[in-house]
């Protein structure tokens, strides 16, 4: 009786899942994160309801002419005027800067990315991108700060290359809240993962003393 010999190698690993994501292998350069496009819908439906409506109108009084129909009057007194006006008239010169200001303005939300309030983070896996809400670290931001000891009250206005801190301190010396304010600001601002972390500016002040109030 013979007996096979098992083999050292073990199965391989089942494949992952179509909708798993794969992290970063070690040492590995994260890829760049860049800002959010905004979809811009607003305004690609605005234009897109101008130029339909045009060309239609365009198109329809085209084909009424190519029928031995008379022209729209709008059509021709505009072809009137523009054969008839000088180029240094005012309407001429009106028109001439409303369409530049709407081009500019087009080609503005063309080419930034908008979604200013969103902050991109850091990317770990290779095929997500994540987001976070300006107001929403503003928040957490502000928790924190409220946890140390001696601070009453605090804002916190979240910039996308600064962060602006204001917190009231009612007891401790304010350079000690001051130091304390920072660390935790700093901690807080790494553990929320953004891939340009911004600056940080702390003021601690007392509070207002109230009219009538005495010394």
């Amino acid at each position: 009786m013979t007996t096979t010999p098992r083999p050292d190698t073990e199965p391989p690993e089942d494949p992952p899942e179509p909708g798993d994501t794969a992290p970063l292998p070690d040492g590995a350069p994260a890829p760049p994160a860049r800002r959010f496009w905004a979809v811009r819908r607003v305004p690609a439906a605005l234009l897109a309801a101008v130029v339909l409506g045009g060309a239609g109108l365009l198109l329809y009084d085209v084909a009424a002419v190519r029928a031995d129909r008379s022209a729209m009057s709008w059509r021709r007194e505009l072809a009137d005027a523009l054969a008839t006006r000088p180029l240094d008239d005012t309407v001429i010169v009106v028109g001439a800067a409303v369409a530049v200001l709407l081009g500019v303005w087009l080609l503005v939300l063309a080419a930034t990315p908008g979604l200013r309030d969103i902050l991109p983070m850091r990317r770990e896996h290779t095929d997500v991108r994540a987001g976070l809400d300006r107001e929403a670290a503003a928040f957490t931001l502000r928790d924190r700060v409220m946890e140390v000891s001696g601070v009453q009250s605090v804002r916190v206005r979240v910039g996308r290359s600064k962060i602006g801190v204001r917190a009231v301190s009612h007891f401790r010396a304010l350079d000690e809240v001051r130091a304390d304010v920072e660390t935790v600001l700093a901690t807080g601002v790494d553990e929320l993962g953004l891939a340009h972390p911004p600056a940080l500016t702390v003021r601690v002040t007392r509070p207002a003393r109230k009219e009538g109030k005495a010394a």
